[in-house]
């Protein structure tokens, strides 16, 4: 389960995992999703930055995120798992990733595990990105070994393929010069659109749905460019980002800085046009002839337009070809790394984020029952097969 950096809903993919010899299978039994309530998503939204808080607010939000991923868990698993699940796999909420310079210093997500624990009487693998902090690692993007097991193609005379997830922030994974997984943060996808929407909407709409407002504007070319110049996007990798950086305010603080005032819909326009640079300078970087892209930036057919035209010759593909729909993706990541977690082995890649060394990744709360894991697992699998 998660809630991404657009923190409008809950997804909950329900899966069966299971080892066959040197391959991990997953079976997909569906996606649940849930729109948060008003109330909590208005106390989220007032406690991320630039908003300032309170260490009451920030307890509150936990409880109210516990609470609400524990009624999802438990819908989920009676609608799509019959009520059989064995695990309960929680990214929470991310209200803030602290980076100072190139390092990231830590995370925080939120959603308290034993409310989920409590609703489901099932065990809660959380807290999903700091350990690989605590090895030096960005602790993002955690979607660089689901994509390495089923996307990236180590064969001879395979694709250079690459894998885009497109939610509040855009992240890719490739394959670097040297085979190793490489995987960071470009930049904004929908946090800096969803920011110009809400604004001008009065808060009435929070994204541009269909891209309706993109395909009314028109591109400013010198807020364009100024925008581009962002010191972020000139960081090697391996790097992370998040809302922490790209708000409402670092847009309303660039505007003033190159005295443009477009238009809403050309606001609009203009940071759809932003995203789309930074996806096709990527692929031109890393040579890639197709890119899988995922998450709900799909939903936005300007977007996907401006891809496929700046993008190429790299060919967009959507991740269904592997089997997996491209709303649940990240959802199944997370269902893949906490079943490893049980099983004591790596989720992260260091390569992708920097770490000293590959690491178990989570905390673990009990559920109803004693806690009764499966027997660790000595090597980790080589290939991802999705079965339908």
């Amino acid at each position: 389960m998660l809630s991404g950096t657009s923190y409008d809903a809950v997804d909950a993919a329900v899966a069966e995992l299971a080892f066959e010899g040197t391959d991990l299978r997953l079976r997909p039994l569906g996606l649940h999703t849930e729109p948060y309530p008003a109330a909590l998503r208005g106390e989220l939204a007032g406690c991320l930055p630039p908003a300032a808080t309170t260490l009451e607010r920030v307890c509150r939000l936990d409880t109210g995120l516990g609470q609400f991923f524990g009624e999802v868990a438990a819908r989920a698993d009676a609608a799509l798992a019959g009520g059989r699940a064995d695990l309960v796999v929680s990214h929470g909420q991310t209200v803030y990733h602290w980076v100072a310079g190139t390092r990231a210093r830590g995370t925080l997500q939120l959603g308290a595990a034993a409310w989920i624990a409590e609703a489901t009487g099932l065990p809660v693998v959380s807290d999903l990105r700091t350990r690989d902090i605590a090895r030096g690692g960005q602790g993002a993007p955690l979607a660089a070994l689901l994509d390495a097991l089923l996307i990236l193609d180590e064969e001879p005379g395979a694709p250079a393929r690459g894998a885009l997830n497109l939610g509040g922030i855009a992240n890719i994974t490739v394959r670097g010069a040297d085979g190793g997984v490489l995987a960071y943060d470009l930049g904004p996808a929908n946090a800096l659109i969803d920011a110009a929407v809400t604004e001008a909407s009065g808060g009435a709409e929070r994204m541009d749905t269909g891209g309706a407002r993109a395909a009314r504007g028109t591109v400013d070319t010198a807020l364009l460019d100024a925008l581009l110049d962002e010191p972020y996007y000139r960081l090697p990798p391996p790097k992370s980002t998040g809302k922490e950086l790209f708000h409402a305010d670092y847009l309303r603080t660039r505007l003033r800085a190159v005295g443009r005032h477009p238009a809403a819909d050309d606001l609009v326009a203009t940071l759809t046009e932003l995203t789309a640079r930074l996806v096709a300078a990527a692929c031109r970087e890393h040579a890639l002839t197709e890119l899988v892209v995922s998450g709900g930036g799909v939903r936005n057919p300007v977007l996907m337009d401006r891809l496929r035209a700046l993008a190429a010759p790299a060919a967009l593909v959507p991740p269904e070809r592997f089997g997996l729909p491209a709303q649940a993706k990240e959802a199944y990541l997370f269902a893949l790394l906490g079943f490893l977690t049980v099983h004591g082995l790596a989720g992260s890649v260091p390569s992708a984020t920097g770490a000293g060394g590959p690491a178990v990744l989570g905390s673990l709360t009990p559920g109803a029952a004693p806690l009764r894991l499966p027997a660790p697992r000595t090597a980790p699998p080589r290939r991802l097969r999705i079965v339908t």
